[in-house]
């Protein structure tokens, strides 16, 4: 009988030699953590799609937040939940807005930690969309002038990072010329350059309040089925001045985050949404699946798909597991 000369088995002969020849690692420093900021205080509202999720005062972020920082976990993102709507989402721009306040008082606290602000109107609007709407249109460039606003608000206010979402043409321009104008220069900005209309983002509307009341996105967010249009998105958006490429969701897109790893050398974020963690949550609770062996594996895969950050509801969780020297 012969015997294999090559036996790929012998580097998967114990945890140590796996641990020695592994490729890709997850890292603290690869985290970024969700957070839903609302007016009040003593306010811990649960997400109840979100298990582990809140709608949180700004007294009750900073709670929070120090648990975050304290296990190392490098940044936040904060989106905003105004006491009152508009057609015109001002107050997304409203220097005294839910965002700008948490972000005053999240840097006052913890100067060290990155703070970035989501950028975009359908928290703040009373129809839901992600712009100004005439004649039940999202009405693209008047829409840029109030993202820029609410851009430059949020820098003022102590934000490093703004991150636009809405997915309006030549959006990234308009921010990127208004935050230079006023002296903010150093403030980056992380595009949502490459989000697809999809349906894992129910959880996060209930989260956010910011269903749409009429319709739906898909004449500005893109559509499932494309990924060269990914390209020219995020493309568009380096030429614009984006400094950190998003793709969202992250899970069934893991292709398209290759794609635009392969393309270009900019950091790109992948978007672990909401659905894809309230699917994680119910499968674990029914007891289906083991939920650290599973969300570990499935974020070492976005970064062996090309993700170099990763923004997920499970943060604070694979902190913890990571430092323990959790596994899959």
């Amino acid at each position: 009988m012969r015997y294999p000369h090559v036996r790929p088995r012998r580097l998967r002969s114990s945890a140590n030699m796996r641990r020695l020849v592994r490729e890709n690692h997850l890292h603290l420093e690869d985290l970024i953590y969700p957070f839903f900021v609302t007016e009040g205080s003593d306010v811990t509202k649960p997400v109840a799609s979100m298990p582990g999720v809140f709608n949180l005062s700004i007294d009750r972020l900073l709670d929070e937040i120090k648990v975050v920082h304290e296990l190392g976990i490098p940044g936040v993102i904060l989106f905003g939940i105004p006491g009152s709507k508009d057609a015109a989402g001002t107050q997304a721009y409203d220097e005294n807005g839910i965002v700008q306040r948490a972000v005053r008082s999240v840097k006052d606290k913890f100067p060290d930690l990155l703070v970035i602000t989501d950028v975009c109107l359908c928290e703040y609007t009373d129809h839901g969309h992600c712009g100004i709407v005439r004649d039940g249109e999202v009405l693209n460039d008047p829409t840029l002038e109030l993202l820029a606003r609410t851009a430059v608000s949020h820098a003022a206010s102590g934000a490093d990072i703004v991150a636009p979402s809405d997915m309006m043409d030549g959006r990234v321009q308009a921010i990127r010329d208004a935050l230079d104008a006023e002296g903010f220069t150093n403030v980056a900005i992380m595009s949502y350059s490459v989000k697809y209309a999809s349906a894992y983002y129910g959880p996060f509307r209930e989260a956010a309040c910011s269903a749409p009341q009429f319709g739906d996105r898909k004449t500005y967010q893109m559509d499932p089925p494309n990924v060269r249009e990914a390209l020219r998105e995020a493309e568009q958006d380096i030429a614009e001045g984006a400094d950190i490429l998003i793709v969202k969701p992250a899970l069934a897109y893991m292709d398209v985050i290759a794609a635009v790893r392969n393309a270009f050398p900019h950091p790109v974020a992948a978007y672990n949404v909401s659905g894809e963690y309230a699917m994680v949550k119910a499968a674990s609770r029914m007891g289906w699946i083991d939920e650290q062996k599973v969300v570990l594996e499935t974020l070492t895969g976005l970064k062996r798909a090309g993700a170099d950050i990763i923004i997920t509801y499970h943060a604070p969780d694979v902190a913890r597991w990571i430092t323990a020297g959790g596994q899959w």
